[in-house]
C-alpha cells in the first residue's frame, strides 16, 4: 500500500494530463511584460498578455509605485476595516469614481476577489442569479458561495434570457443577471443594451464584469457601460486593475448604498490585507494617464485591428471577435498545444487554451495585441504565424 503523503491521486491525474497532451507547463519571464520579452531564456514577441496599453512596465508607473513605497511604506500592514485602510487607498477610490462616472467605488485585492465578496453578499436565499453560460471562472466561484438559486442562459442569447424571467421571475425576490463585458476567450462583447432592457422590464438588477473591457472600451477605457452609454442603468459594474491598467487588483462600481454595504459584508475585502501602497500608487497613475489623454487605447484598437486584417486575410479562424482579443480556433486540443510550441521556438509567445477553460473541440491560441506592439513586431509576427500555420497544415 502506498505512503498516503506520495499524493499518488494527485500524480495520476497529473500523468493522465500529461498523456492526453493537456499538461501545462508555467513560462518563467526574465524581465518585466513587455510586447518583446525574454522567456525561459528566449528573446520572443508577447502576444499572450493582458497588459493592453503596455502600463505594467511604464516608467510613470514605476515612479510612482517607488513614491508611495517612500511615503506609506511596502505593505498595508493589515485588513482595511482594521488599520489597513491608508489615505492613498481613498484617494483611489475618489478618482475610480469620477473616472468611471460612478457614484462610488470599493477596491479589492483582485477581480476575481470582486466576484467572490460581492455577488454572495448582494443575493441571498430567495433570490436568483442568472449568468451567461461563457462567463469568467470567477463569476462561476463567487455566484457558488451565494444562497440564491442559480440558473445559465445560453451565450448572449437575449430570448433564453427573457424566457427564464418569463416563466421564473415571480418565484424569487430579487434577480442578479451577470455577465462578462468581454468574453474572454472569444473577444466577442456583451449585448448590454438588450440585458438592461430586460432587467428593466423584469424589474431585475444588472451586474457586468469588465474585466477585459477596463482600460479597452468607452472613452479612455471606461468600460460597457460608457461604450453603450449605460450610465446609472446597470447596478455593479467590476473592473480589473491588473490587466489594462498594469498593475494589480479589482474593484466594484456602483451605487453609494452597495459600496457602503460591500465594506461591511464583502468578505475578501473584511479578511485580507489590503493592496500595498506600491501598487495603489502605480495604479492612480495610470487612472490619470488615461484621464488625461485617448493616446493609449487609440494605438491599442489601431494595432488589433491592424494585426487582426492581417490573420484574417491568412485565412485563420478568428472566431466572433470584436475586441483586441484574437483567437485563433485550431480545434483539437494537441494541436492547438503543438501550434503554441512550434510559435514559440520560431519567437511568438502565445498561450494555449484547452478545455476545460473552453468547450472540447474549440482549442486555440489566443492572441492579445497590445498598445505596446510596433508594426514591425507585428508584421514578423505575422510572418511566423504564416510559416507554422503552413507547416502544420492548419492554412
Amino acid at each position: 500500500m502506498s505512503n498516503i503523503h506520495d499524493m499518488k491521486y494527485l500524480k495520476d491525474k497529473v500523468d493522465e494530463l500529461k498523456a492526453t497532451g493537456l499538461y501545462k507547463e508555467i513560462a518563467t519571464l526574465d524581465g518585466p511584460n513587455e510586447a518583446e520579452c525574454l522567456v525561459n531564456g528566449k528573446k520572443v514577441i508577447n502576444l499572450s498578455s493582458n497588459n493592453y496599453l503596455g502600463f505594467s512596465n511604464h516608467p510613470r508607473l514605476k515612479k510612482a509605485a517607488i513614491a508611495a513605497i517612500e511615503e506609506f511604506g511596502a505593505g498595508a500592514g493589515a485588513v482595511r476595516p482594521i488599520i489597513g485602510n491608508m489615505k492613498i487607498h481613498d484617494e483611489l477610490e475618489e478618482l475610480l469614481a469620477e473616472f468611471k462616472r460612478e457614484e462610488a467605488v470599493l477596491v479589492f485585492q483582485s477581480g476575481f476577489n470582486c466576484n467572490a465578496g460581492t455577488i454572495q453578499a448582494v443575493t441571498d436565499e430567495g433570490d436568483l442569479i442568472l449568468s451567461d453560460e461563457l462567463n469568467h471562472a470567477s463569476i462561476i466561484d463567487g455566484a457558488r458561495l451565494s444562497k440564491a438559486k442559480k440558473a445559465r442562459y445560453k451565450h448572449s442569447d437575449m430570448e433564453d434570457l427573457e424566457r427564464i424571467l418569463k416563466e421564473d421571475r415571480d418565484k424569487y425576490n430579487n434577480v442578479l443577471i451577470i455577465t462578462d463585458g468581454v468574453f474572454s476567450m472569444d473577444g466577442d462583447i456583451a449585448k448590454l443594451p438588450e440585458i438592461v432592457e430586460i432587467a428593466e422590464k423584469y424589474n431585475c438588477m444588472t451586474y457586468v464584469d469588465d474585466a477585459h473591457s477596463s482600460g479597452v472600451l468607452g472613452q479612455s477605457g471606461r468600460g460597457t457601460i460608457d461604450h453603450f452609454d449605460l450610465h446609472g442603468r446597470v447596478d455593479f459594474t467590476i473592473g480589473t486593475l491588473s490587466k489594462a491598467i498594469g498593475v494589480v487588483g479589482g474593484y466594484v462600481a456602483g451605487k453609494k448604498a452597495s459600496i457602503e454595504w460591500l465594506k461591511n459584508r464583502g468578505r475578501p475585502f473584511l479578511f485580507s490585507t489590503a493592496l500595498p501602497p506600491a501598487a495603489i500608487g502605480a495604479i492612480i497613475e495610470a487612472i490619470k494617464m488615461l484621464m488625461e489623454s485617448e493616446e493609449y487605447t487609440d494605438k491599442l484598437w489601431d494595432n488589433a485591428r491592424y494585426f487582426k486584417e492581417k490573420m484574417s486575410t491568412l485565412g485563420f479562424n478568428t472566431g466572433e471577435s470584436e475586441t483586441p482579443i484574437t483567437p485563433i480556433i485550431i480545434g483539437e486540443e494537441a494541436k492547438a498545444i503543438e501550434f503554441s510550441k512550434k510559435l514559440f521556438e520560431a519567437g511568438v509567445f502565445v498561450s494555449p487554451i484547452v478545455f476545460p477553460t473552453v468547450p472540447k473541440g474549440t482549442g486555440r491560441v489566443r492572441c492579445m495585441v497590445t498598445a505596446g506592439h510596433t508594426k514591425e513586431q507585428l508584421d514578423r509576427a505575422v510572418e511566423i504565424f504564416e510559416t507554422v500555420g503552413k507547416e502544420m497544415n492548419i492554412l
